[in-house]
């Protein structure tokens, strides 16, 4: 299994960087609110989409790099399906439980799906 490299990981191209995409997104972006997250999004027309993330209170560095993780191999597995191409803002409050691929996975799934946000055929 390859788990290191830059096949494995998402590319900059796919990411929010600048902290001007991040305010352009909070700005004029759509506020989705689940129970364990939000995501704020933002139709670009890059003719793809991208991921910024948001951590707010998880003051141990070893859980906040665990939910990026989690959350970005979560956006790479399912960027292909997001549709039309958006900006993404994941934002986790300190108290969020998602420890888990898979309950980060079904949790944003079932968001975008409710908001007829993800295509999967």
């Amino acid at each position: 299994m390859n788990r290191g490299g830059k096949d494995a990981g998402l590319s900059k191209e796919y990411l929010l960087t600048r902290p001007s995409e991040y305010q352009k997104v909070y700005r004029q972006g759509k506020r989705l609110r689940g129970d364990r997250f939000n995501l704020i999004i933002l139709p670009n027309n890059l003719g793809r989409s991208r991921l910024g993330i948001s951590i707010h209170g998880v003051k141990k560095a070893v859980r906040r790099n665990r939910l990026k993780r989690i959350i970005r191999e979560t956006f790479r597995l399912q960027r292909n399906f997001i549709h039309p191409p958006l900006d993404i803002v994941f934002t986790v409050r300190k108290n969020c439980p998602l420890d888990s691929q898979r309950d980060t996975e079904t949790a944003t799934l079932n968001l975008l799906q409710k908001q007829g946000i993800l295509k999967t055929d």
